[in-house]
């Protein structure tokens, strides 16, 4: 979808929040969960997310009959985790130390079920590369894309298959800059542990780099920016305001960094990863403020 704004850059969008559940993380969820032989799932399916990966392995684990537990930090928004339950998912809260840690482990042996990491799995890795091939379908020739990045499943496996078919073009990914591990390790060489500060952009920003992220994030990507909230804020305003799209903080990231300027001048293209969003939030950035 091409954006309509004051600039003068050349803005396309890739709308992944009109996904049945509201973002891109069902295509890895479900090319992951496919993928596991059906004697196998009986005990249930396992992930440690901020919300969306619940939501695609919940929906996925519902079309297959087993059990889904999703494992959240304590400052996950209460919009997702109404949409996990309202899929069928068991929630377990815990504090964002024993979160990462089920992220750094893949496991979480605290329940039974096959653990589906939202992140460093090459098959939810390659099932987000499908947004690579579609975009290139419909925009054949793009200078530049943007990706949010939360932890690198999605910005590898569209970057992956962009370059590809199109190796010229250049992928970035994009981070809140509360929570930027990618930007600092690209400007130092290597990922090291940050200040990070969770934000309204519960879908993306992180401590550090999952170290088996870093390798695979060095060779697809081309480089990674860091937005401010009040640039995130406003570029989830303006899709509101000019495209009637409702995006979530991590959704509105590539728009941010593109109308900065950090994708160049030519035609760039910005992965709208998801438009779940608590309704207060949204309201607080439609008022012209940043929450």
């Amino acid at each position: 979808m091409r954006l309509r704004h004051d600039g003068d850059r050349e803005i396309h969008l890739k709308l992944e929040n009109l996904q049945p559940i509201g973002s891109f993380k069902l295509r890895g969820a479900s090319n992951a969960v496919l993928q596991i032989p059906l004697d196998k799932l009986q005990a249930g399916v396992v992930t440690a997310t901020a919300g969306n990966m619940g939501q695609g392995v919940a929906w996925i684990a519902r079309e297959l009959g087993v059990p889904c537990t999703v494992v959240v930090p304590d400052h996950a928004p209460e919009t997702k985790l109404d949409a996990m339950a309202r899929l069928g998912a068991r929630i377990d809260k815990v504090e964002y130390d024993r979160w990462w840690e089920a992220l750094e482990s893949s496991s979480y042996p605290e329940t039974e079920g096959v653990f589906i990491h939202p992140v460093q799995d090459e098959r939810v890795m390659a099932g987000n590369g499908t947004i690579g091939l579609e975009l290139l379908e419909d925009l054949p020739a793009p200078d530049a894309v943007l990706v949010p990045f939360g932890g690198g499943g999605l910005s590898v496996g569209i970057a992956s298959a962009v370059k590809a078919l199109r190796p010229e073009a250049r992928v970035y990914a994009v981070e809140p800059e509360p929570g930027a591990p990618l930007t600092a390790a690209f400007a130092s060489g290597e990922p090291e542990p940050i200040d990070y500060r969770p934000s309204f952009v519960d879908g993306a920003g992180a401590p550090m780099v999952l170290p088996e992220m870093w390798p695979r994030a060095r060779e697809a990507l081309d480089g990674a920016f860091a937005v401010s909230l009040d640039e995130t804020a406003a570029a989830v305003r303006l899709l509101a305001e000019r495209a009637r799209v409702v995006a979530e903080g991590a959704g509105a990231l590539a728009l941010a960094a593109a109308l900065a300027g950090h994708g160049g001048d030519g035609r760039v293209v910005c992965i709208v990863s998801g438009g779940n969003i608590d309704a207060a939030k949204l309201a607080t950035i439609l008022a012209g403020q940043t929450p």
